[in-house]
Formats: C-alpha cells, structure tokens, sequence
C-alpha cells in the first residue's frame, strides 16, 4: 500500500532547516497503513521491517510495475560494490551481467534476477560523510519523492548537511505511519528498504 506524503513532508521540513512542527503539520493522520493484521504486527519488536512493503524483484526486461528510479538505485548499489554501470533505469543486458556477478561473489542463486537476498547484500549504510553511488542512490530517491527531478538534492554521491535533513523528514514521515521507525539521518536497513520500496511515494 502507497501513501502520497512523502513530497509534502519532505518539503515542509528542507524548508524549516529540521524537522520539527512544520514537519508533523505537513503530515495528515495515521490510518493509511494500519488495518487489524499490521497493528499487530507493529507491537513485535520487528514491527518496522514487518510493516514495509517486499523488496522489488527485478529483472532483464521491463519492470513496469516499479519506476525508473528502482532500476537506478539498484544499478547505483552495483556501482558501489565495483560493477561499471551506466545509470538508465533500464534493466538491460549489462545490469543482468553485473547482478550475476555480484549473486556468484556473494554465494547467492546467480540467476540474474534481484530479489530480497540480492537487495539486502548490495545495502551499504549511509550516513553523513559519506560518499559515492550508494549516496547518489539515497539522493535520487529522495528527489523522485519530492517530484522535484534533481532540484532537491543535487545528486553528487555527498552525504552533506541537506541530505540528511531531506533523510531525517522522509524517515520522520515514515515514523508517522509505523511507530519505531529510526529517525536518525541514517540510511541502515530499513530506511533503505522503505527507499526502494516507494514508501511515501505516490
């Protein structure tokens, strides 16, 4: 299930420099998540992993059922671990190449397709400091988020000061829709998988 906050969100807070009250405002109630099977989940210690949407399962061809922006980040994660990757958001022959690659170095099903194991593997933490195409990756998300195509966060592999303000808003919105979502401007594990999962996005 998608929700269409995250633009909103995103922008209230770049705007304020923080997240704070300008932030919540932007943010409409809670209840496009809950249902009587996910408030249960959310009270399980695992609850924020629990509550996100499966990873995307991509493969050579078209991938209509996600945007552009999925293909880039997971070619931009190849980048990260050495493949050399032009950054389409098309799933062609050399993105199939570079997924077997790195499923063979990983001892993963070298079958070409990523899935979950395949998106866990590739995750690098981000965190400020940090540099490269794991970072262009959090950026171009963000910006596909705000609807801004770039104007948001220039997308230069630096993890600098707006990037992770516009980090912090998504994962505040995000801690608004599933309670224990971490909102410390890092992007781990499970604000990765909200990334690439389109949470927020519409």
């Amino acid at each position: 299930m998608k929700t269409t906050i995250g633009a909103v969100a995103i922008t209230a807070v770049l705007a304020t420099g923080g997240v704070g009250a300008g932030m919540i405002a932007a943010v409409p109630a809670a209840g496009t998540v809950a249902t009587s099977t996910s408030a249960a989940v959310l009270l399980s210690a695992n609850a924020p992993a629990q509550a996100l949407q499966p990873w995307p399962v991509l493969k050579q061809g078209s991938n209509s059922a996600w945007p552009l922006v999925t293909v880039r980040s997971l070619q931009y994660l190849l980048n990260a671990h050495g493949a050399k990757l032009p950054v389409t958001g098309t799933f062609g022959a050399k993105t199939k190449a570079a997924v077997v690659s790195f499923q063979k170095a990983h001892h993963l099903t070298a079958d070409g397709v990523a899935g979950a194991a395949t998106w866990r593997a590739l995750l690098i933490t981000c965190h400020k400091g940090s540099t490269g195409p794991a970072v262009r990756a959090v950026q171009d998300q963000i910006n596909f988020r705000n609807n801004k195509n770039g104007h948001t966060l220039n997308v230069d592999g630096i993890y600098g000061p707006k990037t992770v303000a516009a980090v912090r808003a998504f994962q505040q919105a995000m801690a608004h829709e599933i309670p224990k979502f971490p909102v410390d401007g890092i992007v781990g594990p499970l604000t990765w998988q909200a990334l690439v999962t389109e949470a927020l996005s519409g």
